[in-house]
């Protein structure tokens, strides 16, 4: 199945989805339909790889801030426990310890663009969590111990951000003016995932340039070392749109059989 990785923005773009929710919803619409979704996602950060295991994960509303009608929201996609069976046996079967969450639900990295792809929220979903102290290689050796979920029509919906920078912050304005690292970072990142130059995405930090301004913390990156790491071939660059000024909202699409 295909392997996505999408920037997921503000928690608002469930309330404001602008082009990046006329993409995600076009994706939804247009891509095969997996049986099972994987999400890895950049809200679930822990010390070793986490899968849930939940029947019914709850919607988790991980913000403040924001309107009421954003703490209102649920997706009540069901969980997906067979599939968090076989993403441990898979990184088991790799060496890497795993761990297994009975309970966790889906963090708005995973509701929010998964709210919009599929509204009716009938797709068993479930998440993989990030280690983002452990950095890019590990993380696309754990995209390689998941390559073979393609076998089981499992698509692996990596969500973080190309950008994110939130010390950068400087306007609640949805449209404020692009400050110039963030096109000039998310252009380099286009270039070499074009050119299938894995040794130096996982070296971003001193190459790309303003690698470190664009993350200061890796977190939000992470995800997107897991989908390179899932993925052969080509892949299909989207660009709707930047938001707040510092938040490129790239997605790219590995086709299955591309």
């Amino acid at each position: 199945m295909n392997t996505l990785f999408i920037s997921h923005g503000a928690p608002s773009l469930a309330l404001e989805p602008g082009k990046t929710g006329a993409m995600l919803a076009a994706l939804g619409q247009t891509l095969p339909r997996p049986d099972a979704i994987l999400v890895v996602s950049a809200h679930w950060d822990t010390s070793q790889p986490r899968i849930s295991a939940a029947t019914q994960p709850d919607t988790i509303h991980d913000f403040s801030g924001f309107p009421r009608a954003m703490y209102e929201m649920q997706y009540p996609a069901p969980g997906a426990p067979a599939l968090a069976d076989i993403v441990a046996e898979s990184l088991a079967a790799q060496g890497m310890a795993v761990e297994v969450d009975p309970v966790r639900g889906l963090d708005h990295g995973a509701w929010v663009p998964l709210m919009l792809m599929y509204p009716e929220a009938d797709i068993p979903v479930t998440q993989l969590s990030i280690q983002s102290h452990a950095g890019p290689r590990a993380h696309y050796r754990l995209g390689q111990a998941l390559a073979g979920l393609q076998a089981h029509r499992v698509m692996l919906l990596c969500s973080g951000a190309i950008t994110h920078n939130l010390h950068d912050f400087f306007s609640a304005d949805r449209d404020a003016q692009v400050l110039d690292y963030v096109p000039a970072f998310s252009g380099w990142m286009a270039e070499k995932i074009a050119a299938g130059d894995v040794e130096a995405l996982l070296d971003y930090r001193r190459q790309a340039p303003g690698g470190i301004r664009a993350h200061p913390y890796e977190d939000h990156l992470m995800p997107l070392f897991v989908a390179l790491g899932a993925t052969q071939g080509k892949a299909v660059r989207h660009t709707p749109e930047h938001t707040f000024g510092i938040l490129a909202m790239d997605a790219y699409v590995w086709h299955q059989g591309a």
